[in-house]
Protein backbone atom coordinates (compact mmCIF):
# COMPACT_ATOMS: atom_id res chain seq x y z
CA UNK A 1 0.00 0.00 0.00
CA UNK A 2 2.88 2.24 0.67
CA UNK A 3 4.42 1.44 -2.66
CA UNK A 4 1.27 2.29 -3.93
CA UNK A 5 0.66 5.30 -2.74
CA UNK A 6 4.33 6.73 -3.81
CA UNK A 7 3.87 5.92 -7.16
CA UNK A 8 0.90 7.97 -7.22
CA UNK A 9 2.10 10.67 -5.82
CA UNK A 10 4.44 11.18 -8.86
CA UNK A 11 2.14 12.49 -11.49
CA UNK A 12 0.75 15.08 -8.89
CA UNK A 13 4.68 15.89 -7.92
CA UNK A 14 5.47 16.07 -11.98
CA UNK A 15 2.38 18.14 -12.61
CA UNK A 16 3.05 20.53 -9.79
CA UNK A 17 6.94 20.87 -11.36
CA UNK A 18 6.08 20.89 -14.52
CA UNK A 19 3.34 23.34 -15.18
CA UNK A 20 4.91 26.58 -13.70
CA UNK A 21 7.41 25.90 -16.45
CA UNK A 22 4.53 26.12 -19.19
CA UNK A 23 2.90 28.97 -17.36
CA UNK A 24 5.98 31.18 -17.39
CA UNK A 25 6.36 29.71 -20.96
CA UNK A 26 3.23 31.58 -21.98
CA UNK A 27 3.69 34.57 -20.23
CA UNK A 28 6.99 35.10 -22.08
CA UNK A 29 4.82 35.14 -25.07
CA UNK A 30 2.68 37.10 -24.40
CA UNK A 31 2.57 41.35 -25.29
CA UNK A 32 0.42 41.99 -21.98
CA UNK A 33 2.20 44.47 -20.11
CA UNK A 34 3.85 48.00 -20.02
CA UNK A 35 6.26 49.11 -22.97
CA UNK A 36 8.19 52.28 -23.80
CA UNK A 37 8.93 53.40 -27.21
CA UNK A 38 12.53 52.61 -28.54
CA UNK A 39 13.30 55.90 -28.11
CA UNK A 40 11.56 56.61 -24.61
CA UNK A 41 9.06 59.08 -25.68
CA UNK A 42 6.02 56.75 -25.25
CA UNK A 43 4.56 55.08 -23.03
CA UNK A 44 2.10 52.14 -23.47
CA UNK A 45 0.06 49.44 -21.25
CA UNK A 46 -1.06 46.57 -23.53
CA UNK A 47 -3.48 44.21 -22.51
CA UNK A 48 -5.75 41.33 -24.02
CA UNK A 49 -8.94 42.65 -24.56
CA UNK A 50 -12.82 41.55 -26.01
CA UNK A 51 -12.68 37.88 -26.14
CA UNK A 52 -9.61 37.29 -25.21
CA UNK A 53 -7.85 37.00 -28.38
CA UNK A 54 -7.84 40.71 -29.26
CA UNK A 55 -4.72 42.89 -28.09
CA UNK A 56 -5.49 46.41 -26.82
CA UNK A 57 -2.40 49.06 -26.21
CA UNK A 58 -3.61 52.71 -23.95
CA UNK A 59 -1.19 55.59 -24.68
CA UNK A 60 -0.28 55.92 -20.83
CA UNK A 61 2.94 58.33 -20.99
CA UNK A 62 4.63 60.97 -23.25
CA UNK A 63 7.98 62.87 -22.88
CA UNK A 64 10.76 64.66 -24.51
CA UNK A 65 9.38 66.16 -27.46
CA UNK A 66 6.20 63.72 -27.96
CA UNK A 67 4.97 65.71 -25.20
CA UNK A 68 3.15 68.13 -27.48
CA UNK A 69 -0.46 69.35 -26.33
CA UNK A 70 -2.05 66.74 -28.97
CA UNK A 71 -0.28 64.53 -27.81
CA UNK A 72 -1.00 65.06 -24.09
CA UNK A 73 -4.74 65.14 -25.44
CA UNK A 74 -4.26 61.58 -26.55
CA UNK A 75 -2.97 60.34 -23.08
CA UNK A 76 -5.25 57.29 -21.27
CA UNK A 77 -7.21 56.76 -25.11
CA UNK A 78 -6.31 53.89 -26.82
CA UNK A 79 -3.74 53.14 -29.84
CA UNK A 80 -4.61 50.10 -30.85
CA UNK A 81 -8.39 48.93 -30.00
CA UNK A 82 -9.42 45.58 -30.46
CA UNK A 83 -6.57 44.44 -32.83
CA UNK A 84 -7.61 40.62 -34.49
CA UNK A 85 -5.21 38.11 -33.75
CA UNK A 86 -3.67 37.48 -37.70
CA UNK A 87 -0.93 34.96 -36.73
CA UNK A 88 1.08 33.42 -33.99
CA UNK A 89 2.33 36.88 -32.10
CA UNK A 90 0.90 39.22 -34.83
CA UNK A 91 -2.42 41.04 -34.69
CA UNK A 92 -4.32 43.35 -36.87
CA UNK A 93 -6.43 46.29 -36.71
CA UNK A 94 -6.58 50.15 -36.22
CA UNK A 95 -3.40 51.80 -34.56
CA UNK A 96 -3.68 55.25 -34.33
CA UNK A 97 -0.86 58.08 -34.42
CA UNK A 98 -0.68 61.40 -33.35
CA UNK A 99 -4.63 61.35 -34.01
CA UNK A 100 -4.83 59.84 -37.19
CA UNK A 101 -6.25 56.80 -37.44
CA UNK A 102 -4.35 53.64 -39.86
CA UNK A 103 -4.47 50.08 -40.31
CA UNK A 104 -2.17 48.39 -38.25
CA UNK A 105 -0.30 45.37 -37.29
CA UNK A 106 1.01 44.37 -34.45
CA UNK A 107 3.70 41.78 -33.61
CA UNK A 108 5.74 40.55 -30.68
CA UNK A 109 8.94 40.21 -32.25
CA UNK A 110 10.61 38.81 -28.46
CA UNK A 111 9.95 38.79 -24.69
CA UNK A 112 10.56 42.22 -24.61
CA UNK A 113 9.92 43.94 -28.06
CA UNK A 114 6.70 44.49 -30.07
CA UNK A 115 6.88 46.20 -33.38
CA UNK A 116 3.95 48.42 -34.40
CA UNK A 117 3.20 49.69 -37.49
CA UNK A 118 0.58 51.90 -39.70
CA UNK A 119 0.19 52.60 -43.23
CA UNK A 120 -2.41 55.21 -44.48
CA UNK A 121 -2.27 56.79 -47.73
CA UNK A 122 0.85 55.28 -48.92
CA UNK A 123 2.92 56.30 -45.77
CA UNK A 124 3.92 53.91 -43.21
CA UNK A 125 5.56 54.18 -39.68
CA UNK A 126 7.07 51.88 -37.84
CA UNK A 127 7.78 51.66 -34.12
CA UNK A 128 9.53 49.06 -31.23
CA UNK A 129 8.48 48.94 -28.30
CA UNK A 130 10.71 47.85 -25.65
CA UNK A 131 9.32 45.99 -22.27
CA UNK A 132 9.49 48.22 -19.03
Amino acid sequence: MHTLMRWAAVPVLAAVLVFPAFAADATRSSPVGSWQSADGQARVRVTMCGDGTELCALLTGVSGQARTPENLGLLNSYVVDRAQMADANAWQGTVHFNGETAVGHITLDSTNTITVSGCQLGMCKTFQFKRI
